[in-house]
């Protein structure tokens, strides 16, 4: 199998003012294209430190791909350092992108300098990859068995440039079958699911890789890959095995999401949805309404964040307030059906809680809450005690209030 290295390269990263998702997003193509990648690295803007990676690279792999530095301040070095270590004697205007470059700027109505004109300037020892949403074209390199191409560090520019670099790199080489596919489940730790599974994992066939990936929001994804011919079939049949013996705790394939699948369910049945949010402060409402087409479904949201919206919007007794405090079974019921009611939806959903990292007690600790689930049958509440920070307890609080619709649309005997 071919081997790359990803290399990115600025100081914003370094220092934390952005996060790299192009790594994350390129190895997920390449490995899908039949490229294992080996290494992620990030440097600096600094020629020295360009050099190293690149020669430590080349040592290990068949493919670098390096993003970023390509922009038309002093500060972006990377093709005058690529220029250096692949052998070029001058450095050409490649006509074309100069001629992008200049349509470019003539319609978004901005005057055009001198250092945006040399961004189209490549060493005369690369082949140019055009870049028709952006100002710097990319270019391929190549020394002995490797090759090097260098991308735009705008995430934007690069994923379309990307499936470019991928076409010349299989008219070049001869890349592997290959065929992931990943399985979604929640509502069950990954050692009780590892558990579950173990008699079906211990039975898969030798030339199939089984990853768990667990996420707070997602749940655990359970992926399945092979790199041998006729793997997707194999894949697809290993995955009918588990869904049988996961039941309830699949509910999907990548891409699916637990607001997808409700969204499914609900135009299935031509239903209805609200929500009634304290806690969460909206995050369920905005999880739904990510997906397109909601409109269909979702009647609304509201955010009670305190007693007064709780009983003047909700319907919330006051008195039950002041008995049962704002956390509480009782709460999480009337903020439920009072979703339901006002915004006239089949179904709705509450949260009330303490998120943290303050407003915890002794009976009611930071990380509890409790969910209201209003039906045409009738309403049933819960809880769960999370052990997050703010983020992370909205994050799970939100997954499990989308889960529980979820189970009680499928209408199994359910349990939260």
């Amino acid at each position: 199998m071919y081997t790359a290295e990803i290399v990115t390269v600025g100081d914003e990263i370094l220092i934390g003012q952005i996060v790299d998702t192009n790594s994350a997003w390129m190895a997920n193509e390449l490995n899908l294209a039949g490229v294992k990648v080996n290494r992620i690295t990030s440097i600096s803007d600094n020629a020295e430190a360009i050099i190293r990676a690149l020669s430590e690279a080349e040592k290990n792999a068949d493919i670098i791909l390096i993003t970023g530095g390509l922009g038309p301040t002093n500060d972006d070095i990377t093709k005058k350092v690529l220029a250096g270590y692949f052998g070029s004697t001058r450095m050409i205007v490649h006509e074309p992108s100069l001629k992008f470059i200049e349509s470019f700027f003539i319609k978004r109505g901005i005057v055009m300098n001198e250092l945006n004109k040399q961004q189209a300037e490549v060493p005369d020892c690369c082949t140019v990859i055009p870049n028709n949403h952006g100002t710097a074209p990319g270019m391929w390199f190549e020394k002995g068995k490797t090759v090097c191409v260098s991308m735009p560090g705008v995430p934007s520019e690069m994923m379309k440039m990307l499936p470019d670099v991928l076409a010349l790199l299989k008219k070049k080489i001869v890349l592997p079958e290959i065929f992931h596919k990943t399985l979604m489940t929640y509502g069950i730790p990954e050692s009780e699911l590892a558990k579950k599974i173990e008699i079906w994992e211990n039975s898969l066939p030798n030339d199939v890789a089984l990853a768990y990936l667990p996420n707070i929001e997602t749940g655990v994804k359970l992926r399945l890959s092979t790199y041998v011919s006729g793997g997707k079939q194999i894949i697809e049949e290993e995955f009918s095995k588990l869904v049988t013996v996961l039941g309830k705790y699949a509910y999907g394939y990548e891409p699916d999401t637990l607001e997808s699948v409700l969204g499914e369910l609900l135009l299935e049945k031509v239903a209805t949805v609200a929500t009634a949010e304290s806690c969460t402060g909206g995050r369920i409402a905005h999880r739904i309404t990510s997906v397109s087409g909601s409109s269909a479904y979702f009647k609304g949201g509201i955010v009670a964040y305190s007693n007064e919206v709780k009983a003047n919007v909700l319907g919330v007794d006051p008195a039950d307030i002041e008995k049962f405090g704002a956390v509480s079974s009782e709460i999480a019921r009337q903020m439920a059906e009072g979703a339901r009611k006002t915004l006239n939806a089949d179904y709705a959903v509450s949260t009330t809680g303490v998120a943290g990292p303050t407003g915890g007690t002794v009976t009611k600790p930071v990380g509890l809450c409790w969910f209201g689930i209003a039906t045409p049958d009738g309403i049933t509440t819960f809880s769960r005690n999370f052990i997050g920070d703010r983020h992370g307890n909205i994050a799970a609080a939100s997954s499990v209030a989308l889960n529980a619709l979820r189970l009680r649309l499928i209408e199994k005997s359910y349990s939260y």
